[in-house]
């Protein structure tokens, strides 16, 4: 369903961008110039190698370890849960239900079940008893509307989905949902399981790793511990960056340019997929600035944050010119319609890139170009996906 580029939407878009206007989110701002006693031993920069394991070298004076990735871990699970059972519609061939995505959304009712495959391990009553979600970071750098109206973009997305699984036996054609290839499209060829994958990439882990975390969470206390815990809240906030990442101990760890052999998804993925130049930059930069953090070093901190802020937006950049690329060199309609719902997804995303300026304003104007007309997918035209391809790459100079 196209209710997502719609007026509506361009509405939400103007009222995001007049709430834009009163944050200027990337102005320096100090970490905590408080010198305050030493609570670790500096550590030696020269100790951390790409292989560097994240919890190795952070411990206190009794060898006890200072990393806890319990919340950034939960939520990324939560994702891979809620993926799992976007999924399942093509997978199982069987309808889905906004209510169940909504609860696992919002962690409410008890919603997650086990989950073991190759890739997902997954046990349910410990999500469902983490006492995290995922809605409520959802966008959380921006304005309480702005939130909002991110939030509701991904429900009304889950309802989308859960009409179209309706349909998921019926071949998809112009104004008729169902599966085309391997995809459920709703009626204007919309994938909408990509559209609320890739938009949560945006909403949750490139917002609230980069632009709460590693941003306003820079400005915590980094002298005393947090009640009953052995790390400061500035410790605890680039842990949990660190952990809605990822799962693993490295990061990437012996991926090379042809292949990935870690297990990662989301983000993670995209960055090794689309951002060749610095993927193997990415662990090291996360051990670093938690080593400054150790070290009192607030500049390295601060430097560290920024780099895999802005590798993280070149990585979602690069992949929504990329799909659009693949819609161009697509040979059959379903090729064609999974490439541009990926596409859509990351575009959407785009809106929460601030170091590159970007904005709601701009991605929604991407979004209502490629899609604002009566068959969405279906009306779509070289012309169309040039002109949004263009404007990412000025954006993003790239």
């Amino acid at each position: 369903m196209l209710q997502h580029f719609n007026l509506r939407n361009v509405l939400f878009a103007s009222m995001l961008v007049a709430g834009l206007s009163s944050c200027s989110d990337d102005e320096e701002r100090p970490i905590d110039p408080s010198p305050g006693p030493e609570l670790r031993t500096k550590i030696d920069y020269a100790k951390i190698t790409p292989t560097t394991p994240y919890k190795s070298l952070f411990v206190d004076t009794k060898g006890d370890t200072t990393v806890d990735l319990t919340s950034g871990n939960a939520r990324y699970k939560m994702f891979q849960a809620l993926n799992y059972y976007l999924g399942s519609a093509v997978r199982d061939s069987t309808q889905v239900t906004a209510a169940v995505m909504k609860n696992m959304y919002a962690n409410t009712g008890n919603p997650f079940t086990d989950i073991s495959t190759s890739t997902i391990n997954i046990k349910g009553a410990d999500l469902n008893a983490s006492g995290v979600q995922l809605r409520d970071v959802t966008a959380s750098s921006k304005t309480a509307a702005e939130a909002d109206a991110a939030r509701a973009h991904l429900e009304t997305s889950f309802a989308a989905l859960e009409a179209a699984s309706k349909s998921v036996k019926v071949p998809a054609a112009k104004g008729v949902a169902g599966k085309l290839g391997t995809y459920l499209v709703d009626s204007k060829g919309i994938e909408h399981g990509q559209i609320i994958q890739k938009g949560l990439i945006g909403a949750l882990q490139m917002d609230y790793i980069g632009n709460v975390l590693l941003d306003k969470g820079l400005d915590v206390d980094n002298i005393s511990l947090v009640s009953g815990k052995k790390y400061t809240a500035l410790e605890h906030n680039w842990d949990e960056a660190y952990g809605l990442l990822t799962l693993n101990p490295v990061y990437l760890a012996g991926a090379t340019d042809a292949a990935r052999t870690s297990n990662e998804s989301f983000i993670g993925s995209y960055i090794w997929e689309y951002n060749k130049a610095s993927y193997a930059k990415i662990h090291p930069a996360f051990v670093k600035g938690r080593a400054a953090i150790v070290n009192m070093d607030n500049a390295e901190v601060k430097t560290q944050a920024t780099f895999i802020r802005t590798e993280m937006e070149k990585a979602i950049a690069s992949a929504a010119l990329g799909y659009l690329g693949k819609w161009k060199s697509g040979t059959t309609d379903a090729a064609r319609a999974h490439a541009i719902g990926e596409g859509l997804g990351f575009i959407y995303s785009l809106r929460y890139c601030k170091i590159n300026g970007a904005d709601a304003a701009f991605s929604d104007a991407l979004l209502l170009g490629l899609m604002g007309s009566p068959n969405g997918f279906w009306d779509l035209t070289n012309d169309k996906i040039n002109a949004a391809s263009d404007a990412i790459t000025a954006k993003f100079k790239l």
